[in-house]
């Protein structure tokens, strides 16, 4: 029925005779649009099985991106079985048998998220001062693997704990589940494939009995930029309306212009705000320049109070809180604002994160945070278990039940064993008190800097990471402020330079457009201002599109409301008036390419399909000969083996791959986008080499890190003007502006937008005029 032939109507009654391969071989969308491609979006019409075999295909072929960061040797040795979920009923078994868990009614049992939707956020803030118990967070399903994975943590292995989760934690002293927000948001459409917003509401239908806990970045919301007011306000309602309960509200700057759009956004919502003070420094300091000293906390946390929070949280990114700074820091805080719930989170980079959490109770925390113990410690946060066990009588979590949980996690983290770094384990450690990179920034420094060359040398990159924080004016490090730090430290590390030769030629350097932005003030002002003369150097030459050389208060206020009905309008244009819901124009608001490319993504192998794979299938491509089970519900059982994979088609850049479906073969043509891109780059036998810049030349322009151009603002003969933008790379997350390191004219441009580039491979040639 599907044939081109057919369908075109071009067929007489010889056809079956004419086509012989329809009785032994199944037709693919892929296959049918390499002859017919006005066919290519007509999405799963012919088998509802097409779309996970195309995703086998094509991984088979071409394996994963660079991007996603997945260890090539590692992935190989994935398991190939599919990971138990915990047993409700082993749960069940161990509470029923536990006293400790049998204790009543009400609060003693409590029902948290119940007291927020019924009676509000103020009746809940009320009981939580009243309760008697040290309440925790558990973090597994957002932060903890986040800073160990690199937030590769895929829905379906996290939903597969969810009901066990629910049973296990809904009558005890787990105050919520940390569960969405942050980096969640955008790693699962640009990495995991999936849609953030079915990710909280399926898991709220799994664990209907707590509370959801979410990270806000204030007036970034999910992002790394700032948004319309409307933009950040309609997010945190439909946030809401989907499912999360608590929303922690931080500034990277501990910029309360910034945190007042985040915390009435998330009150207006109807949730639970918990206003997060951004720690960083050493609060018991004596040093009289310690501008991060406790009157700047107790200050602080009085103007968050002033906004209306119903809680104050301390988010100690690093794990800089020692017990004594962390006695200090809450106390002062209880005996301040003695109404307000305070909740402490932190990491166990230096492996002093327990002992602060058991300090903070002592001196009066309400609620400690802590990740399973399977997915605890390093760059996460402490170890749950003993978290409990150090707690003893103040907190009636069932260890057995929670050794149940960590059981599964334990088998679930081998899964994702090719996102562990493995130079995580040296990396961390007591200098965390001098350099301060965030636990959730680990793991990608660490792969960003062996794309760049820097294996083994990660001590360089902490030493440069601390320079950096210096040079920006010794600032709070959280997304997005810390990967300004970042880019900038991996920038010095790449200029080779000293930080007073940077300083002096800020104007002429390719930095980071990161660092531009923060002296611009895209973020806000830090504490203590910006530092000069790097800033007045940094931004001489670049002005902001209306001629200003900076932000004058809170950026987001400058802006216009967002267009949703007109935002609508196109993508439902675009994509089909039932694909298109408030919740995906929320996405493209906030991602608008990201959102993009994820359609193109669906488009092409279906809607959900990449949801339902099995970790092993979505990470491990499939080895000629090798079969695999695909469970997809009852009576949905497929069994896929690998028979062939064809040689490359350089007519059509494709192979074709044959899979046994149950026996049934299919012929899957599959574009070979790695021979194509191999292709494009060789002359002759071996791969073209780009020509490097002469480091002797000044008019020799060269590129500071490997990346891709992604755009050329000069052509040859044009006259430049010194520190004029030539080119934009980005690489690593970072887009940096190549400027012209002297005037005069352009002989020679060798690159064009979206070439890929080596460090140091020649660009332009200017020559004086």
């Amino acid at each position: 029925m599907h044939h081109p032939d057919f369908k075109r109507g071009s067929f007489d009654l010889n056809f079956i005779e004419n086509n012989p391969e329809l009785l032994e071989k199944r037709f693919t969308t892929a296959s049918i649009a390499a002859s017919d491609p006005d066919l290519e979006s007509c999405g799963q019409k012919y088998d509802h099985i097409e779309g996970y075999l195309k995703y086998i295909a094509n991984l088979a072929v071409n394996g994963h991106p660079t991007s996603l960061g997945a260890d090539p040797a590692l992935v190989k040795s994935v398991n190939n079985q599919d990971v138990t979920a915990p047993s409700i009923v082993e749960i069940e078994g161990i509470l029923a048998k536990s006293k400790k868990n049998m204790i009543g009614e009400g609060l003693d049992a409590p029902q948290w998220r119940k007291i927020l939707r019924e009676h509000g956020p103020n009746a809940l803030a009320t009981a939580v001062r009243s309760h008697q118990n040290v309440l925790v967070t558990d973090t597994t399903w957002r932060d903890a693997h986040q800073s160990l994975l690199a937030t590769r943590m895929r829905t379906a292995d996290i939903l597969k704990a969810a009901e066990a989760t629910n049973v296990a934690f809904k009558a005890s002293d787990v105050f919520s589940i940390e569960m969405w927000g942050g980096a969640t948001f955008d790693v699962s459409y640009n990495f995991l494939r999936e849609c953030p917003w079915e990710r909280l509401e399926k898991l709220r239908e799994a664990a209907p009995d707590m509370l959801f806990q979410m990270l806000l970045r204030g007036a970034n919301a999910v992002g790394y930029t700032v948004y319309p007011d409307n933009v950040v306000y309609e997010f945190c309602k439909q946030a809401y309306e989907s499912g999360n309960d608590v929303f922690r509200v931080f500034d990277s700057l501990n910029y309360i212009e910034n945190m007042q759009l985040g915390i009435g956004a998330a009150a207006a919502s109807g949730g639970f705000v918990e206003a997060a003070i951004c720690y960083t420094g050493n609060v018991t300091s004596n040093d009289p320049n310690n501008k991060y000293d406790l009157a700047y906390y107790l200050d602080y946390a009085q103007q968050l109070v002033d906004l209306g929070t119903h809680a104050l949280a301390i988010k100690d990114m690093a794990g800089l809180l020692t017990p004594k700074a962390t006695k200090m820091l809450v106390s002062e805080l209880r005996a301040k604002f003695p109404d307000v719930p305070i909740h402490l989170h932190s990491h166990d980079t230096a492996g002093m994160a327990l002992a602060s959490m058991y300090a903070a109770s002592e001196a009066g925390a309400d609620i400690v945070d802590g990740a399973i113990d399977s997915m605890s410690g390093l760059s996460s946060q402490p170890c749950l278990g003993a978290l409990v066990a150090a707690l003893g009588d103040r907190n009636n979590i069932n260890l057995d039940a929670l050794q149940v949980l960590n059981e599964y996690w334990e088998s679930v983290r081998h899964q994702y064993s090719p996102f562990e770094v493995q130079q995580l384990n040296a990396a961390i450690g007591s200098s965390v008190y001098k350099h301060e990179i965030p636990g959730g920034q680990y793991t990608n420094l660490l792969f960003q800097s062996k794309q760049l060359g820097l294996s083994g040398r990660f001590a360089e990159v902490k030493k440069a990471y601390q320079m950096a924080n210096i040079l920006l004016g010794d600032i709070p490090k959280v997304t997005p402020s810390s990967k300004v730090v970042g880019d900038l430290a991996q920038a010095f590390l790449n200029l080779k330079i000293s930080p007073e030769e940077l300083v002096d030629n800020a104007s002429n350097l390719p930095l980071p457009q990161s660092v531009v932005e923060y002296f611009q003030g895209a973020l806000g002002p830090p504490p203590g201002g910006f530092p000069e003369p790097f800033r007045t150097n940094v931004l001489k030459g670049r002005p902001l599109k209306d001629g200003r050389a900076m932000f004058e208060g809170r950026p987001g206020a400058e802006l216009k409301s967002y267009d949703f009905t007109t935002a609508e309008a196109n993508l439902k244009k675009a994509y089909g008036d039932t694909r298109i819901t408030k919740k995906e124009v929320l996405s493209h608001a906030l991602y608008p390419k990201v959102f993009k490319d994820f359609m193109e993504f669906e488009k092409t192998y279906g809607k959900g399909i990449i949801e339902k794979l099995p970790t092993h299938l979505f990470l491990r491509p499939l080895s000629e000969g090798e079969e695999a089970h695909l469970h997809l519900g009852p009576g949905k059982d497929y069994y896929i083996r690998l028979s062939s994979i064809d040689k490359f088609n350089e007519d059509l850049g494709t192979r074709v791959v044959t899979l046994e479906v149950n026996g049934e073969k299919w012929f899957i043509r599959t574009p070979d986008t790695v021979t194509t891109l191999q292709s494009t780059m060789v002359g002759g036998a071996a791969p073209k080499r780009r020509e490097k810049k002469d480091p002797t030349e000044k008019g020799s322009v060269g590129t500071p890190m490997p990346g891709m151009i992604v755009a050329v603002s000069v052509k040859e003969g044009d006259e430049v003007k010194e520190g004029q933008t030539l080119f934009k790379l980005s690489a690593m997350k970072m887009e940096t502006e190549i400027k012209a390191p002297m005037a005069g004219v352009v002989t020679r441009v060798t690159v064009e937008q979206n070439d890929n580039v080596e460090g140091d491979d020649l660009l332009a040639l200017i020559i004086p005029k």
